[in-house]
């Protein structure tokens, strides 16, 4: 296992790496483009390179199954297969979204019930521990009621959710890291070692994607990637019984998910672009996160930039990170 982890990791951010440069080149041609809407020239830029992060990811995971199986005789990872057919699902629903276009994608409604499906793996092989620490109640053993609702409803709430706080250079990617980063050292903290293992080849897949999707984008993430990185991190809170740290990093998501109903979900989160390049809120009333972050910002500092805006929210991920760690020191 020494040598096993690091090797896997490497291996996606390597396989991340060289993909995400293809499909750059690659998807001009096929024509999967998408308007970078944060620029005041909206120009073309490269769609749905989540599909690289998840070929990183499901390789490198596959990689040290095999590793884990025949070299170190550890063959039992039935959660682990479990959680890649949901993250893989999850992809494949976020294709159909990306490949829809986002003015025609999938409606609201259809989003959670498609994602139910992608639940079913971790429901079937009832993943994670059924009894939970619950405020004021105390240790519930929840029983059938854990793989029937709790996976579910965690796995279809961050998947949708991730998807919203989203449109921004890096945005993303910059949160999945912060996310599966807290949850994997905690996985290592209290040696659950599937929920580690997904968590830190996933982050290699996402420092690697990271790279081109920084502004300047050369590569957007799309639905494909949001949709399976929200998935993932609910699975790893599921097999390392960490329900209680992912509710808390996800806080800034219901706070968005809230903003959003306000406008009835029918608002988008892109800003107004000025010929500079800085932001402006692009309603007078506030409903997405990012255009609070606008708002805070211009009172900070007048001029608003997208890097602002993605580093402000990565930094309030930071933040609640922190406290859900205490939380759950």
């Amino acid at each position: 296992m020494d040598f096993v982890a690091p090797f896997c990791v490497l291996i996606s951010v390597l396989a991340t790496w060289v993909i995400t440069r293809k499909w750059i080149l690659k998807a001009p041609e096929i024509g999967l483009l998408g308007f970078d809407m944060n620029k005041p020239c909206k120009p073309k830029v490269a769609e749905m390179g989540g599909i690289c992060v998840v070929f990183g990811f499901v390789l490198s995971i596959l990689i040290y199954i095999g590793l884990m199986t025949f070299y170190l005789q550890k063959p039992d990872y039935v959660t682990i297969l479990a959680a890649l057919c949901t993250v893989l699902s999850m992809c494949i629903i976020g294709m159909m979204d990306d490949l829809l276009g986002w003015k025609k994608g999938l409606r609201q409604w259809q989003k959670p019930i498609f994602t139910i499906f992608a639940a079913l793996p971790m429901m079937v092989v009832n993943a994670g521990q059924s009894t939970m620490n619950l405020p004021i109640v105390g240790i519930v053993d929840l029983g059938i009621i854990y793989p029937l609702l709790i996976i579910p409803l965690g796995i279809v709430g961050a998947s949708n959710v991730f998807n919203m706080v989203a449109g921004y250079n890096g945005l993303e990617a910059g949160m999945g890291i912060i996310i599966l980063s807290v949850l994997g050292y905690s996985a290592f903290v209290t040696g659950r070692q599937s929920a580690m293992i997904l968590a830190i080849c996933m982050i290699g897949a996402l420092i690697a994607f990271l790279y081109f999707n920084w502004y300047p984008a050369k590569v957007f993430p799309g639905d494909t990637m949001t949709y399976s990185v929200g998935a993932l991190a609910a699975c790893i809170a599921i097999l390392g019984n960490m329900e209680k740290i992912a509710v808390v990093l996800f806080l800034p998501y219901a706070f968005d998910f809230f903003i959003q109903a306000a406008g009835g979900f029918r608002k988008e989160a892109f800003a107004k672009a000025n010929r500079d390049e800085s932001l402006e809120k692009p309603y007078k009333g506030i409903y997405h996160l990012t255009h609070l972050a606008i708002a805070v910002l211009k009172q900070l500092k007048g001029k608003v930039y997208e890097r602002d805006v993605v580093l402000l929210l990565c930094g309030i991920e930071v933040a609640v990170a922190v406290l859900g760690i205490f939380i759950w020191l």
